[in-house]
């Protein structure tokens, strides 16, 4: 599903990334680890096309995206990649349903459409019920699932989770992790998870270790 080879990235005088090679399969969940600083979240966002690697090539369910222009770039982002990151970045003003919607309406679907695709994610992540809600009227656990099911509105290929669950508590921090499996069993979703959680990384099928900018 995901091919990166030769990964160089530097900002200024500093390399952050030395000639980075992995290669991840279609359902695979793979976490990656390391020390602040190591390059994690770096390749992380150049894996999804947040960010242009230097040198080196990503291929991504077929597709070489570092040969895309930066429109092309983007619509490909939208149908085959979806993000979770730390803090859950909702918009305040809208329902927590109109945010989960968000992906969808980008991608050209009608609010209907839109609506039709999230509330099964939304059923299935159990919260539903609150769809409804502003951000600010749900907890820590149901704003980060609903994060998570503004992420998989679209049914990408590929799922980035950038410290998904370092805002929220033990407990929540344990459901989110069993639910990226969950979500693995019922959608066949690739899953690339950076964290410093190591009950998260060891419930991977695969953890791969950064150190200065490259994979040990």
């Amino acid at each position: 599903m995901i091919r990166a080879t030769s990964i160089c990235k530097s900002y200024g005088s500093l390399a952050v990334l030395q000639g980075v090679d992995l290669s991840v399969g279609q359902g695979e969940v793979v976490s990656i680890v390391g020390a602040s600083g190591a390059g994690k979240t770096t390749l992380l966002q150049i894996l999804g096309t947040l960010d242009r690697a230097d040198s080196g090539r990503v291929e991504i369910d077929g597709e070489d995206v570092s040969r895309l222009s930066d429109s092309r770039l983007a619509e490909f982002r939208n149908r085959k990649i979806g993000f979770v990151f730390q803090f859950h970045n909702l918009l305040p003003e809208f329902t927590a349903l109109e945010n989960v919607c968000l992906p969808a309406l980008i991608r050209g679907l009608s609010m209907r459409e839109a609506e039709a695709a999230a509330m099964p994610i939304l059923e299935f992540l159990g919260v539903a019920a609150r769809a409804a809600h502003k951000p600010a009227e749900l907890s820590g656990g149901e704003q980060q699932r609903m994060a998570v099911a503004r992420a998989l509105v679209n049914r990408p290929a590929v799922v980035l989770a950038d410290e998904p669950s370092g805002n929220l508590d033990s407990s929540h921090a344990d459901e989110l992790h069993r639910l990226f499996f969950a979500l693995r069993e019922q959608y066949n979703q690739t899953f690339i998870i950076v964290t410093h959680n190591t009950e998260l990384a060891a419930m991977a099928d695969r953890t791969i270790t950064i150190k200065d900018g490259k994979i040990v």
